[in-house]
């Protein structure tokens, strides 16, 4: 997590032959560290929901072809889908090598992007302070000051949410942001002083561009996130570089241009596209619904932290990066852009931060942190009660979801071949194994919107119950269907053949086209 503690004392006898030297860990060390075991047994012990099908599905178009993979779901080629990132790509070569599964190594993935965000928090709020006890306390706020209302998206660090999406792009690319912060502002405030971990340190215009090149994965990595790693860094640089000279200038102006190259000359999508895009809009608009009972206790305990930072002095980084996350929120909700609110999980940092920096100082407290600290403590006692403690705990609290798993039927389906489903879970989840769908669950850049809704459109009426056999035939041969994987409230048709079936759900996988033809 950081450097740990070198302590020197008197010794005697065969002990002076070593120095004298022990090493003892830092609070976040060791906090760290058991946040990091307790966090990846909770991330295991659930199974994977929600994206991560999208994702797995992601690792094995990769594992068949790095260079050209195919859609995330759908039978159709993959050029320009912006899933198709430097992570994934990393992920796909880790598959090929290892000849695991897109959910292996999805599952794999979480202990890894856990301790990228870890560290990367830690030297975030190190480079705000040099109180030991404040990266402790800013795991804490960051992971239960939330709200009494659970939010569960990628890139909501809730210690709920994490159970689901350790294992997401969206965790990494947080990671990078914080280790991005952290070398950002401490170039801004004392250049003097940067060093950049390596041998010997680079200085200088090599780690103004190595340091474009992070937030440039971070924008091809996740590029909603991308959105409040640059009004962090925008903050930074605005809250502390004071000597605004040519050179300034012209460093930065460096490290934003290699971080728009690093983006451009990817080529597996152009990311600057996306920025027109709104395909995903309407399904973000939820974000908006439920703020008060999501974020309330963050913003209850943590503004008056906030605010006095503000009051020293008006250009602090925290207080402008909450300032430009709120405003690129509301944009969001006036602009019908929806999707913007996704930074919402990030807004909070300012205010969970810099709560965290406030009751890490010192002691005797006066009585105003002696009132934030136990409203502090409160708020996250209720917010662990009321939402997040089901992640750690397997009973007795609301849990995190648990969706089926599919191997039973992926047993039967061949690698890329196409099935139609009517299940929620099952459209989510059984591209993650291999096979494609008729009808994508996701919008994706790489495939037209209109395209994917004339698709659902056609499945829609393969399993209307007045659809004729010929109808049902022209959808079959148009796609070139060879599954129905149908819950068990909907008929078989008649012309497929029952192979397996799910005793959790009920679920049946039946196949149509021409091998049912043969076998019947």
């Amino acid at each position: 997590m950081s450097a740990g503690v070198l302590v020197r004392r008197a010794v005697h006898g065969a002990t002076a032959l070593r120095g004298g030297r022990f090493w003892r860990p830092t609070p976040y060390q060791a906090a760290g560290l058991l946040f990091w075991l307790v966090m990846t047994v909770a991330y295991w012990r659930v199974p994977l929901c929600c994206d991560a099908g999208q994702h797995a599905a992601v690792v094995e178009r990769l594992k068949a072809d790095l260079l050209h993979p195919r859609h995330p779901m759908a039978d159709l080629p993959g050029a320009g889908s912006a899933y198709y990132s430097p992570y994934a790509l990393a992920e796909g070569v880790f598959a090929r090598l290892t000849g695991l599964g897109g959910w292996e190594v999805v599952r794999l993935a979480g202990p890894l992007n856990l301790l990228v965000l870890l560290t990367g928090v830690n030297r975030f709020v190190r480079m705000l302070t040099a109180r030991p006890w404040a990266p402790v306390l800013a795991l804490g706020a960051m992971t239960l000051l939330w709200g009494t209302e659970r939010a569960w998206w990628s890139g909501y660090l809730g210690l709920m949410s994490m159970t689901g999406n350790l294992g997401y792009p969206s965790t990494f690319a947080i990671g990078l942001t914080f280790w991005a912060w952290a070398l950002t502002g401490t170039r801004a405030r004392d250049p003097r002083r940067v060093r950049w971990v390596g041998p010997g340190g680079l200085r200088g215009l090599p780690g103004y561009a190595a340091l474009g090149v992070l937030y440039g994965l971070v924008l091809l990595i996740h590029p909603i996130t991308s959105v409040a790693a640059a009004l962090g860094a925008v903050a930074l640089v605005a809250g502390w570089q004071t000597r605004w000279r040519r050179a300034v200038l012209g460093r930065w102006a460096l490290t934003g241009g290699t971080a728009l190259l690093t983006a451009a000359v990817w080529p597996y999508f152009d990311v600057f596209a996306l920025a027109g895009d709104d395909s995903v809009d309407a399904m973000h608009r939820t974000l908006y619904r439920h703020l008060p009972g999501e974020f309330w206790l963050a913003v209850v305990v943590g503004l008056p932290a906030l605010w006095p930072r503000g009051r020293r002095s008006r250009r602090d980084p925290l207080v402008l990066m909450f300032v430009l996350d709120c405003l690129v929120v509301a944009y969001g909700w006036v602009s019908g852009h929806y999707t913007y609110g996704r930074i919402l999980g990030l807004t909070l940092v300012p205010l969970q931060f810099s709560l965290a920096v406030e009751l890490a100082a010192p002691r005797p407290w006066r009585a105003a942190r002696r009132v934030l600290g136990w409203a502090a403590g409160g708020g996250a006692l209720l917010g662990l009660l009321t939402v997040h403690a089901g992640a750690l705990v397997p009973a007795g609290f609301p849990q995190p979801p648990r969706w089926p798993e599919y191997t039973w039927a992926a047993r039967h389906i061949g690698p890329g071949e196409v099935v139609i489903t009517d299940g929620y879970y099952a459209g989510h989840a059984i591209a993650g194994y291999g096979p494609n769908l008729a009808a994508p669950a996701w919008p994706d850049p790489s495939l037209d919107e209109r395209e994917r809704r004339r698709r659902e459109a056609d499945v829609k009426g393969y399993l209307a119950p007045d659809a004729t056999r010929a109808e049902r035939a022209a959808v079959v041969r148009r796609y070139h269907v060879r599954w129905l994987l149908l819950t068990r409230w909907r008929p078989v048709p008649e012309e497929a053949v029952v192979v397996a079936w799910s005793e959790r759900t009920g679920e049946v996988l039946a196949r149509v086209g021409t091998a049912a033809a043969a076998t019947r």
